[in-house]
């Protein structure tokens, strides 16, 4: 049983609003946090030298070389305050680093700025508002469709997509769905159709992915699956940038294979999202293409941004810590092969 004024922990690519809810919510732990603005790295692990706990995000890259720097450093746990952990080399961290997440914290949050995503793009609603602040009240070029009665595919009904496809039937849409693990009791009360994946590319108006990141899931959206979508699709993604190859995407946008891009997700995303480039030149080319187009949607990451997401996020990171500090299991612990019970060994 360990004090919990003595537990230590190291916070990277720590942002004002990270500060801000962290430290009321550790009103209640009270623990000694160090807050860094960098991201984590092989050079910047020396930041958490005495550190009991590295706390990390999405953008911080785990990777061998920072595993090796960390443990030099003395620490030997990391909590990620976030669902993903594509960002972390698990393989190699093996009986060296040992890691907790926050398994949902914002799944409304997430449906609802997919939705908005839609809705955004079939409307024109953001080029509405540029276009009325110039005194431009044409409303030539903002033509949408209804979207009641469309087909959509959601890719993935783990709780986000269960929840989207919820949202979806609630304005009228028909929704086809595919996983792995199809919850076929859920699909059946809802009245959501469950198909391959193949079918869904094959008959949704709209595809929304909602997936983790995979061997089997990088990529996904890609060149030859592209070619079996409607034309004039709209793809929208609010998981992982890697489950669309982007030159793929982007190539399809140029031919109206795809009508519609909404992306709070980027496969390069970790130099540009979440910091402030006005300022400076974007020189990553296929990011910058995308910015250009008008049917595309690019929004920094901020899907799972709501006041009561960094409540939860906070709360159960500190509370994963808490737990270890009292001697018991580490609760939402992630390892590679996880027990049936998704607990680790």
């Amino acid at each position: 049983m360990k004090n919990l004024a003595d537990v230590k922990i190291a916070f990277f690519d720590a942002k004002p609003y990270d500060i801000e809810s962290f430290k009321k919510v550790n009103e209640r732990y009270g623990f000694p946090i160090d807050f860094f603005p960098s991201h984590l790295n092989e050079k910047t692990a020396a930041l958490a030298r005495g550190a009991d706990w590295v706390c990390a995000f999405v953008n911080d890259d785990i990777n061998a070389q920072v595993v090796d720097a960390l443990v030099e450093n003395g620490v030997h746990f990391v909590a990620l305050r976030s669902a993903g952990y594509n960002n972390v080399d698990l393989r190699y961290s093996q009986g060296k680093i040992r890691y907790v997440r926050v398994p949902a914290y914002s799944p409304h949050g997430v449906a609802e700025h997919a939705l908005a995503m839609m809705l955004t793009l079939n409307r024109c609603t953001h080029r509405a508002f540029y276009r009325t602040r110039d005194l431009n009240f044409s409303i030539n070029g903002l033509m949408g469709f209804e979207m009641y009665g469309k087909v959509v595919g959601v890719v993935g009904t783990g709780i986000i997509g269960r929840i989207t496809a919820e949202k979806l039937l609630g304005i009228g849409m028909k929704v086809i769905a595919t996983d792995p693990y199809p919850n076929r009791e859920w699909a059946a009360e809802k009245g959501v159709k469950l198909v391959d994946l193949e079918t869904l590319y094959r008959e949704s108006d709209i595809i929304t992915l909602h997936c983790p990141l995979t061997a089997q899931t990088a990529h996904m959206i890609n060149k030859a699956t592209i070619a079996l979508m409607k034309p004039g699709v709209m793809i929208i993604n609010t998981g992982r940038g890697k489950l669309i190859r982007t030159e793929d995407l982007v190539d399809a946008l140029v031919d109206g294979r795809v009508g519609y891009a909404g992306l709070d997700v980027y496969e390069e995303e970790e130099d540009y999202f979440f910091e402030d480039y006005s300022n400076r030149i974007i020189k990553d080319e296929i990011l910058a293409r995308l910015l250009t187009f008008p049917n595309v949607l690019v929004t920094s990451h901020q899907a799972f941004f709501t006041r009561e997401a960094l409540h939860n996020i906070a709360d159960v990171t500190l509370n994963n810590i808490k737990v270890w500090a009292e001697d018991k299991p580490l609760v939402n612990e992630v390892c590679l092969n996880p027990n049936p019970d998704g607990t680790c060994s």
